[in-house]
Protein backbone atom coordinates (compact mmCIF):
# COMPACT_ATOMS: atom_id res chain seq x y z
CA UNK A 1 0.00 0.00 0.00
CA UNK A 2 1.74 3.19 -1.19
CA UNK A 3 2.31 6.18 1.63
CA UNK A 4 2.09 9.71 1.38
CA UNK A 5 5.46 11.78 1.59
CA UNK A 6 5.98 15.38 2.71
CA UNK A 7 9.52 16.52 1.77
CA UNK A 8 10.44 19.82 3.88
CA UNK A 9 13.49 22.10 1.90
CA UNK A 10 14.10 25.45 1.14
CA UNK A 11 15.39 24.58 -1.93
CA UNK A 12 12.65 23.48 -4.86
CA UNK A 13 15.25 21.73 -6.74
CA UNK A 14 16.16 19.41 -4.01
CA UNK A 15 12.64 18.93 -3.45
CA UNK A 16 12.30 17.60 -7.53
CA UNK A 17 15.47 15.82 -6.98
CA UNK A 18 14.40 13.93 -3.72
CA UNK A 19 10.93 12.91 -5.81
CA UNK A 20 12.66 11.89 -8.69
CA UNK A 21 15.20 9.79 -6.37
CA UNK A 22 12.15 8.17 -4.81
CA UNK A 23 11.42 6.90 -8.26
CA UNK A 24 14.30 5.99 -9.72
CA UNK A 25 14.87 3.63 -6.28
CA UNK A 26 11.64 2.27 -6.79
CA UNK A 27 9.64 3.28 -3.22
CA UNK A 28 5.91 2.80 -3.51
CA UNK A 29 4.86 6.15 -2.24
CA UNK A 30 1.25 7.71 -2.49
CA UNK A 31 1.37 11.54 -2.90
CA UNK A 32 4.12 13.57 -2.51
CA UNK A 33 3.18 16.91 -0.82
CA UNK A 34 6.04 19.48 -0.20
CA UNK A 35 7.17 22.74 1.46
CA UNK A 36 9.73 24.97 1.81
CA UNK A 37 9.89 25.79 5.38
CA UNK A 38 8.83 24.67 8.93
CA UNK A 39 5.88 26.31 8.96
CA UNK A 40 4.53 25.04 5.59
CA UNK A 41 5.13 21.96 6.56
CA UNK A 42 3.02 22.49 9.61
CA UNK A 43 0.06 23.62 7.20
CA UNK A 44 0.51 20.49 4.89
CA UNK A 45 0.51 18.52 8.00
CA UNK A 46 -2.62 20.15 9.02
CA UNK A 47 -4.31 19.44 5.77
CA UNK A 48 -2.76 15.75 4.64
CA UNK A 49 -2.13 12.63 6.34
CA UNK A 50 1.44 11.43 5.53
CA UNK A 51 3.47 8.43 6.79
CA UNK A 52 7.05 9.31 6.63
CA UNK A 53 8.80 13.32 6.34
CA UNK A 54 11.88 14.12 4.36
CA UNK A 55 13.85 17.27 6.01
CA UNK A 56 16.26 19.43 5.49
CA UNK A 57 17.62 21.13 8.81
CA UNK A 58 19.47 24.69 7.26
CA UNK A 59 16.27 26.46 6.43
CA UNK A 60 14.23 29.90 6.62
CA UNK A 61 11.55 30.97 8.60
CA UNK A 62 11.60 27.54 10.63
CA UNK A 63 14.29 25.28 10.74
CA UNK A 64 14.40 21.81 10.49
CA UNK A 65 15.05 21.61 14.51
CA UNK A 66 12.18 23.21 15.36
CA UNK A 67 9.46 22.10 13.05
CA UNK A 68 10.82 18.56 15.27
CA UNK A 69 10.37 20.81 18.46
CA UNK A 70 7.07 21.59 17.02
CA UNK A 71 5.94 17.99 15.68
CA UNK A 72 6.87 16.85 19.49
CA UNK A 73 4.26 19.30 20.89
CA UNK A 74 1.73 18.01 19.25
CA UNK A 75 -0.09 14.23 20.02
CA UNK A 76 -1.36 13.54 16.37
CA UNK A 77 2.34 14.63 14.89
CA UNK A 78 4.83 13.88 17.39
CA UNK A 79 4.95 9.88 15.84
CA UNK A 80 5.39 10.79 12.14
CA UNK A 81 8.95 9.52 10.98
CA UNK A 82 11.61 12.19 9.99
CA UNK A 83 14.47 11.39 7.41
CA UNK A 84 16.68 14.30 7.50
CA UNK A 85 18.25 14.70 4.62
CA UNK A 86 20.92 17.68 4.26
CA UNK A 87 24.27 19.04 3.85
CA UNK A 88 24.74 19.50 7.72
CA UNK A 89 27.40 17.23 8.65
CA UNK A 90 28.62 17.76 12.15
CA UNK A 91 28.24 14.55 14.65
CA UNK A 92 26.56 16.97 16.88
CA UNK A 93 23.98 18.01 15.05
CA UNK A 94 23.19 14.77 13.75
CA UNK A 95 22.77 12.89 17.13
CA UNK A 96 20.61 16.53 18.59
CA UNK A 97 18.42 15.78 15.43
CA UNK A 98 18.14 12.02 16.66
CA UNK A 99 17.45 13.52 20.12
CA UNK A 100 14.15 14.97 18.47
CA UNK A 101 13.10 11.96 17.07
CA UNK A 102 14.55 12.10 13.75
CA UNK A 103 14.36 8.02 12.43
CA UNK A 104 17.48 8.85 10.13
CA UNK A 105 20.23 10.80 8.31
CA UNK A 106 21.42 10.74 4.25
CA UNK A 107 23.73 13.55 3.59
CA UNK A 108 23.02 15.37 0.44
CA UNK A 109 24.23 14.56 -2.13
CA UNK A 110 22.95 11.39 -2.07
CA UNK A 111 22.65 8.59 -4.41
CA UNK A 112 19.42 6.99 -4.64
CA UNK A 113 20.08 3.87 -2.87
CA UNK A 114 20.81 5.89 0.22
CA UNK A 115 17.81 7.56 0.58
CA UNK A 116 16.06 4.26 -0.51
CA UNK A 117 17.52 2.37 2.17
CA UNK A 118 16.55 4.79 4.94
CA UNK A 119 12.95 5.07 3.36
CA UNK A 120 12.17 1.47 2.93
CA UNK A 121 11.29 0.01 6.32
CA UNK A 122 9.17 3.39 7.13
CA UNK A 123 7.28 3.04 4.11
CA UNK A 124 6.56 -0.79 4.87
CA UNK A 125 8.46 -1.65 2.12
CA UNK A 126 10.15 -5.19 3.02
CA UNK A 127 12.34 -5.96 -0.52
CA UNK A 128 15.67 -5.45 0.60
CA UNK A 129 17.20 -6.35 -2.19
CA UNK A 130 20.50 -3.98 -2.91
CA UNK A 131 20.29 -2.41 0.64
CA UNK A 132 23.64 -3.54 1.27
CA UNK A 133 25.06 -1.15 -1.19
CA UNK A 134 24.89 1.98 0.36
CA UNK A 135 27.72 3.71 2.34
CA UNK A 136 28.63 5.44 5.23
CA UNK A 137 26.77 9.07 3.82
CA UNK A 138 23.43 7.45 5.18
CA UNK A 139 22.71 6.49 8.81
CA UNK A 140 20.17 4.85 10.86
CA UNK A 141 19.47 6.27 14.33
Amino acid sequence: MSQNVLIVDDSATIRQMIKKTMGIAGLDVGDIYEASNGIEALAQLHDHCVAVMVVDINMPTMNGIQLLTRMKENERLKDIPIVIASTEGSQKRIDQMADFGAFGYVRKPFQPEQLRDVLQPLLGVTDDSGSKDSDANNDLF
